[in-house]
């Protein structure tokens, strides 16, 4: 290898950044606490893609009711049906 090869392997070898591997059981515990209860606020565009989320998942399963035949909502009923079954063979 080169010397100008070998400057920039050693350039791309980053240290891992993450906690310190020897903390005690209360260190650890803040830790954790304080990642578990830090709170994140969501930007306005985040807000509106989970409002419009929920709102689509309210209207998607009536929608969808009315779009199918009837064979094609016999069919589902008759898998949805096999599915429920097979869980309780299982258990």
């Amino acid at each position: 290898m080169t010397v100008p090869a070998i400057r920039a392997t050693l350039v791309d070898m980053r240290k891992r950044t993450g906690t310190p591997k020897k903390l005690d059981t209360v260190q650890n515990a803040r830790r954790v606490f304080i990642q578990a209860t830090e709170t994140t606020e969501l930007t306005i565009v985040q807000q509106v893609m989970r409002e419009m989320g929920a709102k689509g998942g309210k209207i998607g399963g009536k929608r969808r009711l009315e779009t199918m035949t009837d064979e094609q909502r016999k069919r589902s009923a008759r898998k949805a049906a096999k599915a429920r079954w097979a869980k309780v063979k299982k258990a």
